[in-house]
């Protein structure tokens, strides 16, 4: 107690610096991923891509980033080990984003896809397990965050498949591509506005205090679909195209009505990113602040002062603007080639996948959700059309991220106890 009445304010700004540090990571990485199959499609340049997802990003953190969090991330540890000595739990916090933030940063600049939020979780469990007892690790929990590294990519892979599959049998490989896009386009426009509607539903207004039962959130998703497709069908209808025009034009034309799909969809995404995933920097964060300024006090849940969202969603901004590109260049080009018809696939099944795990409680990762829907489109053309070298290393990158970040976190952890003890 001493130790957070002396060191408070210390304690804090260096939280706050390495919370900068985590949300800048996370911009750099995770919201990449986010619009690398837009930049792969060329749908999107990567300036258009970086100001699209600036500003719905930022938009997604700020407004709807919540005005409390959990102290505690996924509730991967017991707050019942560190009642007696709280600043252990300032210390761990403190550690994990900074080696999270550290790790996230190496893997931009290698152009790895990796895990935000498993960043977080390995370097939580990581000081806890080691630095205070490995009882104090809900191992269950873990458990279930390494079951999710085979189970979220395979669903969205499968999802992004049958989406591919479908759009290929229903429209290019028909005698007329562009008539039957305008008979089936309205039909993806209207999936796509409903699993995007109950993607910004679930992710994103519910932190501002729009949340809605099951019942609401599917009637309201509903709706906007049928209004997108009717909205579609009639913008499609009025699209003319010369009737001697061959095959490789009538593609060229139905590939743009993609590529706007696809700017539309990741907008959603990027705006239900920022005001989900913004809780890997700002939790930990609010987690320091809160036990310094309650005098050791650990709640399980914690209002955020004025400047922490602001913090993180200028970390998350800059992250992407800065660094950005290399994991984009991986998800977009490096894995298969892609055009906006599959990226548009991918994209759609990821938010499919985010929507599944939201309703089962299943533990996620945006990361290898999109990573496993670009897969899955890949697959579609056979297996020659993947870079299974790029892979690999995505898979060796998922691999290591919870035990660098764990290990990491050990390190700063004791760093810290030492400087302040």
């Amino acid at each position: 107690m001493d130790i957070l009445a002396t060191y408070g304010f210390m304690l804090i700004i260096t939280a706050a610096v390495v919370g900068f540090l985590m949300a800048w990571g996370i911009g750099a990485n995770d919201v990449a991923n986010a619009m690398g199959t837009s930049v792969g499609s060329k749908a999107l340049t990567i300036k258009q891509a970086i100001l699209i997802a600036m500003v719905f990003e930022f938009a997604g953190a700020y407004l709807a980033g919540g005005e409390v969090t959990s102290t505690i991330r996924k509730g991967i540890i017991d707050s019942a080990y560190f009642v007696d000595s709280p600043e252990l739990l300032v210390y761990g916090m403190i550690a994990s984003l900074f080696a999270a933030g550290i790790w996230l940063v190496i893997a931009s600049w290698l152009g790895w896809p990796v895990s935000t939020t498993h960043s977080i979780i390995g370097a939580i469990v990581g000081f806890a397990a080691v630095g205070v007892s490995a009882d104090a690790v809900e191992w269950g929990k873990v458990a279930g965050v390494v079951g999710s590294w085979v189970i979220t990519p395979a669903i969205s892979g499968i999802i992004a498949f049958l989406i591919f599959m479908s759009a290929q049998r229903l429209i290019f490989d028909t005698d007329n591509p562009f008539a039957s896009a305008k008979r089936y386009v309205p039909f993806y426009m209207a999936l796509a506005g409903f699993v995007m509607a109950l993607v910004t539903i679930k992710k994103g207004l519910k932190h501002v205090g729009l949340g809605m039962g099951t019942a609401e959130g599917f009637a309201l998703a509903i709706g906007l679909a049928v209004v997108v497709g009717l909205l579609g069908k009639v913008v499609i209808s009025r699209i003319k195209m010369d009737a001697a025009a061959n095959r490789r034009m009538q593609f060229a034309s139905v590939e743009k009505v993609f590529a706007i799909l696809m700017v539309v969809t990741a907008c959603c995404m990027a705006f239900a990113h920022g005001s989900n995933d913004v809780a890997n920097a700002i939790g930990p964060l609010a987690a320091v602040v809160s036990v310094v300024q309650n005098d050791g006090q650990i709640a399980s849940k914690a209002a955020l002062a004025w400047w922490i969202l602001p913090l993180g969603a200028v970390g998350i901004v800059m992250g992407l603007a800065l660094f950005g590109s290399r994991v984009m260049a991986t998800i977009g080009k490096g894995i298969t080639h892609l055009t906006p018809s599959r990226g548009f696939a991918a994209e759609l099944a990821a938010a499919t996948t985010v929507i599944i795990a939201s309703g089962t409680g299943l533990p996620i990762s945006t990361t290898q959700t999109l990573v496993g829907a670009v897969l899955g489109v890949g697959m579609a053309r056979g297996i020659a059309a993947l870079n299974l070298a790029v892979v690999r290393n995505i898979v060796i990158s998922w691999v290591v991220t919870l035990p660098v970040g764990a290990a990491l976190s050990i390190m700063f952890f004791f760093m810290l106890k030492g400087i302040f003890a």
